[in-house]
């Protein structure tokens, strides 16, 4: 029922992306070059000052490469970050529509999870250029990352953060409508989910502190980024020899991402029913 809903207002939903799209960059000179230059502006100031002014900890077979393991972390988390919190207001943000039009309200949510996932395809291409030009420089300092058919394979850690990030933003979404104060809380949940996701540092900094390290890998963010690192950074899995990335990792990620996808639906198909007397 809810596929061939979904198949019926296909083109709403195709039309929603791509005015979501463009407003991003509305009024903006640069319009979608921001797209490529954020992250690489961004990844350029972490670089220095996490692996210049603070040092940071020579772990090759974690780290391999400082600044594409670094963008790597980053780019996922901000996809996932940017995706939840604009599919949180999805629905508040369309209050006008939805007052006039009758149309399924998950539309809303989820085309915001789409056209951030599009505009994040897009910022990978900074990314291939950090492996080229690391590839090609074979610097000691930052030795080029291990280039494998492996790298095929990152779409299926893209996958599940898409659905991971789906089932959250329904989630938020339907709290975003009956309790107003929860932007301001997960602003602040996603600053601690940022240091919570070893993006900037190793996880090997964590030393023997088995607590510390179990609350991270506790963190589903965590293995779908040390997957696609896996993929396009170390080429292949050292754990497991001969698996692109460690198995246990897309277990535990799937399950959260599916969990959190099915409560998200059933939550939101409960309640929306009741957006239009509180939006």
């Amino acid at each position: 029922m809810f596929f061939k809903e979904l198949y019926h207002y296909r083109y709403l939903l195709r039309e929603i992306v791509a005015k979501n799209i463009k407003i991003q960059y509305r009024n903006s000179v640069l319009g979608m070059f921001w797209t490529l230059l954020q992250p690489l502006l961004t990844t350029l100031v972490l670089v220095f000052i996490f692996g210049t002014v603070f040092g940071r900890q020579s772990d090759p077979q974690t780290v391999v490469n400082f600044p594409i393991y670094l963008l790597c972390g980053r780019l996922l988390y901000e996809f996932y970050s940017q995706s939840t919190k604009r599919a949180m207001r999805s629905v508040t943000g369309s209050a006008s529509v939805l007052k006039k039009v009758k149309v399924p309200k998950y539309i809303y949510p989820i085309a915001n999870v789409i056209s951030t996932f599009v505009t994040f395809l897009i910022s990978l291409v900074v990314l291939a250029g950090f492996v080229l030009y690391f590839y090609l420089l074979n610097d000691a300092k930052n030795p080029p990352p291990h280039i494998t058919a492996y790298a095929f394979v990152a779409v299926v850690p893209l996958l599940v953060l898409f659905l991971l990030s789906t089932g959250v933003g329904l989630i938020l979404a339907t709290l975003s409508v009956f309790f107003k104060d929860i932007e301001n809380l997960y602003d602040v949940f996603c600053l601690l989910l940022f240091y919570a996701t070893p993006i900037i540092y190793p996880p090997s900094r964590l030393g023997d502190n088995p607590t510390l390290q179990r609350a991270i890998m506790a963190n589903p963010l965590y293995s779908i980024v040390e997957m696609f690192r896996d993929c396009v950074l170390r080429g292949g899995c050292a754990r497991y020899p001969g698996w692109p990335f460690n198995p246990n990792h897309l277990l535990y990620a799937l399950g959260w991402a599916l969990g959190l996808l099915l409560v998200g639906g059933l939550v939101f198909w409960r309640k929306q029913d009741k957006f239009i007397l509180h939006i």
